[in-house]
C-alpha cells in the first residue's frame, strides 16, 4: 500500500550523476516502496535539480532506523560546524 508520504525543501548545494556535477535545489523525502533497496517500505531521498531530468538526480533508500541515524550525524556535523564557523 502506498503511504502518500512526501515532503520537499529547497536547497542549495551540488550532487553527482551519471553526467557529473549538477545543482541541487530541492530535496525530495518520503516513505513509500523503494525501487532498489530490498525492503517493504523505506525513507526514499531525492536529491534534485529538476533541469536536467533524471541527470539532475540522485537518490538514497534507507531503513526507517538508517534515516534517523543520518539525520542525527547531520544536525551533529551542523552544530559542531556553526561552532567552528558562526554565521553571521
Amino acid at each position: 500500500m502506498c503511504t502518500n508520504i512526501a515532503m520537499s525543501t529547497a536547497l542549495a548545494g551540488s550532487g553527482k550523476g551519471p553526467q557529473g556535477w549538477y545543482p541541487v535545489v530541492k530535496a525530495v523525502v518520503s516513505y513509500d516502496h523503494p525501487f532498489h533497496a530490498p525492503l517493504d517500505h523505506a525513507i526514499n531521498i531525492d536529491f534534485v535539480d529538476g533541469a536536467n531530468g533524471l541527470n539532475g538526480r540522485a537518490s538514497v533508500e534507507l531503513t526507517i532506523e538508517g534515516a534517523r541515524q543520518l539525520a542525527q550525524t547531520i544536525l551533529e556535523a551542523v552544530e559542531q560546524a556553526e561552532q567552528l564557523h558562526p554565521q553571521v
